[in-house]
């Protein structure tokens, strides 16, 4: 058996970052060789995440990455077991690198996909080593639990916890990205539930209208007002009904978002929001 030095232990260590023990026990186990000592500690992992596989991972981040023209933007959220993993400089660092990889390279539609692909900030590594890697450090469950990327212009915010973020999509080509930002904070604070009327139940809208259009008759009002009244009052159930562009602006509530829109040159098309874990 090979002898196992302390220069060895270490530089096993500076390798993995896991603790020196572990690192020690799998060169003996290896008898010195170094590449099987990681081969070990991998298959250690592996273990780990199948003693942890019921862990709750209510704790995590949400992050976006955005093209400078606002043509295309990703979110991703990455879930963990407690605060502290979430706060973590490896941690942040993970997201991030998920969320710029699904923006910059060919895309992926499941977080196993992208996990496949390079590691944009770690040269000579998958996306799913750097995990590896840090889930053997932390012992602790980490999932990529959703991705999206949408095509723009789009722009997004994340609430300053990590845990609640939107991608905004608008049509238009005004340049004013600004505007779109402050919409996806403007649904991230009020919570819309739809971006459009039409996302809504047919069989609501047509009895809400059927409704307000008996009420307003039965004031004696002319056929050619009670349109006007109807559609005046549908906008306020829309507003009701949680549809976002009908919203008064957080921004300016003396226009609605449609409103703040136009003026920037944009319509609005769809967005996304998502609380970590839901």
């Amino acid at each position: 058996m090979a002898a196992v030095t302390a220069a060895a232990v270490k530089a096993l260590r500076e390798k993995t970052t896991l603790p020196m023990m572990d690192c020690k026990k799998a060169l003996v186990e290896a008898d010195g060789d170094e590449d099987k000592a990681i081969e070990i500690l991998r298959e250690q992992f592996k273990k780990i995440q199948v003693k942890r596989a019921d862990n709750a991972t209510t704790e995590g981040l949400i992050v976006i990455a955005l093209k400078e023209d606002g043509s295309e933007g990703t979110m991703v959220e990455v879930q963990c077991e407690s605060a502290p993993v979430a706060s973590s400089d490896e941690f942040k660092s993970f997201a991030r690198q998920c969320a710029e990889q699904l923006l910059n390279g060919p895309g992926a539609t499941t977080p196993e996909e992208l996990l496949s692909q390079p590691a944009p900030e770690v040269a000579g590594k998958t996306l799913l080593q750097v995990w590896e890697d840090m889930t053997n450090q932390i012992r602790e469950k980490i999932v990529v639990g959703r991705i999206t990327r949408v095509v723009g212009p789009v722009n997004g915010y994340i609430h300053h916890d990590g845990k609640n973020g939107v991608l905004f999509q608008a049509e238009g080509d005004s340049g004013k990205l600004d505007i779109l930002r402050d919409v996806a904070m403007h649904t991230a604070a009020l919570r819309p539930l739809v971006c459009h009327p039409n996302e809504l139940s047919v069989e609501d809208i047509n009895a809400e209208r059927s409704r307000l259009t008996e009420e307003a008759k039965a004031s004696g009002k002319p056929d050619n007002i009670v349109d006007k009244i109807v559609d005046g009052r549908m906008n306020n159930f829309y507003v009701d009904q949680g549809v976002l562009i009908y919203q008064a602006f957080a921004k300016d509530d003396s226009k609605t978002v449609s409103q703040a829109l136009a003026e920037a040159g944009y319509k609005a098309v769809a967005f996304t929001r998502w609380s970590l874990g839901n």
